[in-house]
């Protein structure tokens, strides 16, 4: 909803691609790049001969650039995203299997459960790449990410009407009732979006016990006291936003649509044009008195779950100076950052937020990235 609701945004589809090609199965059900497996043998040859290594021993090659961690960059103003470095051929052999299970962090997984909440006008159909990425991510080798993507009331499948939502938690409802029939000590990894950035701080607030990290996606991430309608200084998204008023003129508004000749270049500026499709006959109004709340967070709840920004460079709806003011106002553990996304990089950069998102549900509990 960037700006004060969210929606599409433009022409010229760029996606990235998304095919591999020369994979090879390994026993554990993982797959590898048969190329690197060639690659891996030769390595492996020089490091025998170089170190008398036993001949039962397996190579020593990093996987990092097939692995969903990302590569290390330098710091600038908060953490920002980072990696292992390349392994040396006069490194100890590792066995394969130990390798990626290192490399991908397979031990230290706090959870296999990611909830993703869409954003304004968006609903869960927006996630459908996100969500078959994650489900077969080889990060888990046979099993991929248990993936769950909300329908917030009013979306596309939800027969409640944006016009007559009154409150965030009414608005929240699809979101909360999956949260209350989690088990006591099963936890989540939440992705917002957009808007989804203040349902997941509305969350973080009532089940902080539950999350085990949170995820703001080009999303607004806002501190105590603050209401998304604040943070509406986008022109274009002035510009584009229609006010619905179902209870007359007189009355405050009731929910906002989007102009249609704008949409385009407000939400997919990068995107494919199948994406832009899809988004153009599943859009629906964004319910306005959610936009109007004030969030009550706390240091106990809301601030004691790991917070995790991802910016898109291209984003017109929530440009990015904007999201970097909500990143300095209410700093996140670390900042990640996907250049060339719009505003819907589940559509215009799906591999790169995959491999993010794989390096955000690696990362110990243990691992304060602040303190790097």
């Amino acid at each position: 909803m960037g700006g004060m609701s969210s929606c599409f945004a433009k022409k010229n589809p760029a996606m990235e691609s998304e095919t591999s090609k020369g994979w090879v199965n390994l026993q554990s059900g993982m797959k590898v790049d048969e190329s690197l497996i060639q690659e891996a043998a030769v390595l492996l040859l020089q490091q025998r001969e170089n170190n008398s290594i036993e001949a039962s021993q397996v190579f020593d090659r990093s996987f990092s650039a097939k692995s969903p961690l990302m590569g290390k960059k330098k710091q600038q103003g908060l953490p920002r995203n980072a990696s292992s470095r390349a392994r040396s051929i006069t490194d100890p052999d590792i066995p394969l299997q130990d390798l990626l299970n290192r490399e991908r962090g397979v031990d230290d997984l706090e959870t296999k459960k990611v909830v993703l909440v869409h954003g304004g006008g968006f609903g869960a159909w927006c996630w459908y790449k996100t969500m078959s990425l994650l489900a077969d991510a080889s990060l888990l080798g046979d099993a991929g990410f248990e993936v769950t993507a909300i329908n917030l009331a009013g979306s596309v499948t939800h027969s409640v009407d944006a016009n007559n939502i009154t409150s965030l938690s009414e608005y929240l409802n699809p979101l909360i009732t999956f949260l209350e029939k989690l088990g006591d000590t099963e936890k989540v990894i939440l992705v917002g979006h957009d808007f989804g950035g203040t349902c997941i701080s509305y969350a973080m607030e009532a089940f902080p016990a539950k999350i085990a990290k949170s995820v703001f996606l080009a999303a607004f991430m806002l501190k105590n006291g603050q209401r998304t309608v604040e943070n509406s200084t986008n022109e274009l998204m002035q510009q584009a936003q229609i006010f619905l008023y179902a209870n007359g003129k007189d009355q405050t508004p009731t929910a906002i649509s989007l102009e249609t000749s704008l949409l385009n270049d407000l939400l997919f500026n990068q995107s494919p044009t199948k994406d832009i499709a899809l988004a153009s006959v599943s859009m629906r109004p964004i319910p306005f008195a959610p936009i109007l709340e004030e969030l009550q967070l706390t240091d106990n709840n809301y601030g004691s779950v790991r917070r995790f920004y991802i910016e898109a460079t291209e984003d017109n709806a929530l440009p990015l100076p904007l999201q970097q003011r909500l990143c300095e106002s209410n700093p996140p553990e670390k900042v990640f950052r996907l250049k060339g996304s719009d505003h819907s990089p589940f559509f215009s950069k799906p591999q790169a937020l995959h491999k993010i998102l794989l390096e955000i549900a690696a990362i110990s509990p243990n691992q304060n990235l602040k303190n790097l």
